[in-house]
């Protein structure tokens, strides 16, 4: 607070705000929406001076954005040149080249990607995964984790790979395979970060059978630096969700984890809702069924994504009669209320909305709040490589109408979804991949799954598995 109590010898007068002490007026602003602050900024000179300090801008970025998030953003651009500018600033107060405000105003005006290729593997490569889908890719512990999946001829995998990014996010990756005790083979499965572990429940083997175990992954650094990873199957007791694959799941907090749907035996897709509680040492998990009307219809290859404040958002997915779903569903879990809203919102009202169902995509919170959609493929099989935005800030909260809610939510805001521009590389067209972002929300790594192929007599369906690495950087101009 030195800046604020530095600037506080201004004097202002005709105004009892001159009463206020800086730092109870910045405190005071800190509570407060960004409209309500830019419209307290033309009430008088004092606030116009206050609304326009880097002192605030820093803590409304911190505020907003997550102070994690903000740390993780300016480490990740130290190596470029809008970076150094970031870093002079957070070291040197050096305000000609870079602002927190402008920070704020381009976090919030994004609207546009940016691809790059990392380079591919050479032709016979054993340390660089295989080509395939349906399988986990995660970002913990500054390292990219992938595990399993499937490959051609409908064959599980069971191989663990982990790669450190550190603040290097554009290099050329060096995977290693983990020779360890690991889950057995499978695709389908789910695996969500909690904390500096990884969760991992599910999936289908080769043989069609679907799995209901639950491990627990983590990354260890050695004494000579090196990345090391180990699994552990977690003790869940005698209650444990259906066996499935497809489904879909997320972290809740650091100590719940959340899972959905999927295809259970005999091929029957499921609508059910459970939730795993670890304990404290994390050795041992409970799992029980949220059971709730109205809730989202049966259904696989969906989305399930925490939005913070203890909100999770469900989208798209097949359904029952094997039709592409675009519904998006709410499910708050905010002290101890456990209910599924659906968001109902106008497709017509968007641009391009057509395109907008799907199954196989990918949805991760990226920075600014925002989930971005990646991917998938529709009703008639047509992949995709289009990004889409919801923005959860268009999404009404429900924890503060629990006892006048109705059963649905209706959005009338057109800006909540958005589709952004992408430039740079441009990656095939895919479904069944998967993406998780870094500890700044800004790089989203994308990993494999199923692209278009050539015509051939052992690929009837023109189908191939993908061993592509690529890497969406959101697009921000940080300096003039």
């Amino acid at each position: 607070m030195e800046e604020a109590s530095a600037s506080g010898n201004h004097s202002y007068s005709g105004s009892p705000i001159t009463n206020i002490a800086q730092d109870h007026l910045l405190t005071i602003l800190l509570l407060l929406p960004i409209d309500a602050i830019f419209s307290l900024s033309m009430t008088c000179k004092r606030l116009r001076a206050i609304t326009s300090s880097d002192t605030l801008w820093k803590y409304l970025c911190k505020r907003d954005l997550g102070s994690s998030c903000v740390d993780a953003l300016i480490n990740s651009n130290s190596s470029s040149s809008s970076s150094s500018s970031i870093h002079n600033n957070n070291h040197h107060n050096n305000h000609h080249q870079f602002s927190w405000m402008r920070l704020y105003k381009q976090v919030y005006k994004m609207d546009s990607v940016t691809c790059h290729r990392f380079s591919e593997p050479q032709h016979g490569q054993l340390d660089f995964p295989s080509a395939r889908a349906s399988h986990s890719l995660n970002f913990v512990s500054n390292c990219l984790v992938l595990f399993g999946g499937g490959c051609e001829g409908g064959r599980h995998l069971d191989d663990t790979w982990v790669a450190y990014i550190g603040n290097d996010f554009r290099s050329m990756l060096r995977w290693q395979a983990v020779n360890s005790t690991s889950p057995s083979g499978r695709f389908g499965h789910t695996c969500v970060e909690m904390g500096d572990f990884l969760v991992l429940f599910g999936g289908i083997n080769d043989r069609g059978n679907r799995q209901n175990d639950t491990w627990v992954g983590q990354v260890t650094y050695n004494e000579n630096h090196s990345v090391a990873f180990s699994w552990k199957m977690l003790d869940v007791g005698a209650v444990a969700p259906p066996p499935r694959g497809a489904h879909a799941a997320c972290s809740i907090d650091d100590k719940r984890m959340l899972i959905h749907g999927g295809i259970g035996l005999h091929g029957l897709r499921l609508g059910d809702t459970w939730v795993l509680e670890f304990s404290d040492s994390r050795c041992f998990g409970t799992w029980h069924q949220i059971v709730a009307q109205p809730s989202p219809a049966p259904r696989s290859g969906h989305t399930l994504t925490c939005i913070g404040q203890s909100r999770t958002i469900l989208f798209g997915g097949r359904g029952l009669g094997y039709e592409v779903l675009g519904d998006v569903w709410m499910l708050d879990t905010c002290q101890g209320y456990l209910k599924w809203v659906p968001i109902l919102y106008d497709l017509q009202g968007i641009p391009h909305s057509v395109s907008l169902p799907r199954v196989g995509h990918t949805a991760t919170m990226v920075l600014g709040g925002r989930l971005l959609i990646y991917g998938g493929e529709d009703s008639y099989r047509h992949r995709k490589n289009d990004f889409w935005v919801l923005d959860v800030s268009a999404i009404p909260c429900t924890s503060m109408q629990h006892s006048t809610m109705s059963s649905s939510k209706r959005v009338k805001d057109k800006n909540m979804w958005k589709r952004w521009r992408s430039s740079g590389y441009e990656p095939l067209c895919r479904s069944f991949h998967r993406a998780c972002v870094d500890h700044s929300g800004r790089f989203l790594y994308v990993f494999g799954g199923m692209v278009d192929g050539f015509l051939q007599p052992a690929e009837p369906s023109g189908l191939r598995f993908d061993r592509e690495l690529f890497l969406v950087e959101l697009v921000l101009q940080l300096r003039d």
